[in-house]
C-alpha cells in the first residue's frame, strides 16, 4: 500500500464519519493574524499549541526557514493577501532554533539533484540566465538575524500597511518556548 492510498483510505472514513465538523471555521482568521514560519515537521502541531491557536485562529504560511527572500515572491504575496483580503491585522515571523536552513549546503543539494537525474547542463543554463544557485538556495547563519531581516522586509515593503504590527519570534522546536526578537507593537508606537 502506498502512502497516497493510505491517505485516501483514511480520508474516506474521515468524510463519511463527518470528522471534519470539529474543524469548521471561515476563511478569515479569528485572531486576525498571519504567521510565516518554517516548514519543519517539528512545528506542525507544536507551534500552534505553543501560541494557543486553534483551527481558524490564524493564517499560517510555511516555507524553508521562514524567510522572505524576494519582495515580490509568493511569500510576500501571501502576507499581503492575508492583510488586505483576509482581515489579518498582525504579522508574525517565527523562525526556530536548529533550523535546517542554517546549515544548508548548496553544493550538496546540487549533487543530490544530479544524482536524481537533473542534467548538469541545466545549472550552466541557469547561471547564463542570471540564476545564481548559491544565492537562490542559500540559508542563513543566525536565526535571530534571519528573523530580523524578514521582519524588516515585510515592515518596509512598499505595499504593506504601516499600521500592521510585524513581530519577530524564535521558537524552540522541542519545547515550544517562544523568544521575542522584535515586538511589532513597540516599533509601530515609535513611528
Amino acid at each position: 500500500m502506498t502512502i497516497l492510498s493510505e491517505i485516501l483510505d483514511f480520508n474516506d472514513t474521515f468524510v463519511a464519519e463527518k470528522q471534519y465538523e470539529q474543524y469548521a471555521t471561515t476563511k478569515f482568521p479569528d485572531k486576525r493574524i498571519v504567521i510565516l514560519t518554517c516548514m519543519d515537521t517539528r512545528l506542525t502541531e507544536l507551534l500552534p499549541k505553543a501560541m494557543n491557536l486553534k483551527n481558524g485562529d490564524a493564517k499560517i504560511i510555511k516555507s524553508a526557514g521562514a524567510v522572505v527572500t524576494h519582495p515580490f515572491g509568493g511569500i510576500m504575496r501571501s502576507l499581503l493577501v492575508a492583510v488586505y483580503d483576509l482581515q489579518a491585522d498582525e504579522v508574525y515571523i517565527v523562525g526556530h532554533h536548529d533550523c535546517g536552513m542554517s546549515a544548508v549546503d548548496t553544493g550538496l543539494i546540487i549533487e543530490k539533484m544530479v544524482h536524481r537525474g537533473i542534467d548538469k547542463n541545466i545549472f550552466k543554463t541557469l547561471k547564463y540566465s542570471g540564476v545564481d544557485m548559491e544565492d537562490w538556495l542559500h540559508g542563513f547563519g543566525d536565526v535571530t538575524e534571519s528573523v530580523k531581516m524578514s521582519v524588516d522586509a515585510v515592515r518596509n515593503h512598499p505595499l504593506m500597511d504601516k499600521k500592521v504590527a510585524v513581530h519577530g519570534l524564535v521558537v524552540h522546536p522541542n519545547t515550544g518556548k517562544l523568544d521575542i526578537i522584535i515586538d511589532g507593537y513597540m516599533h509601530n508606537s515609535n513611528d
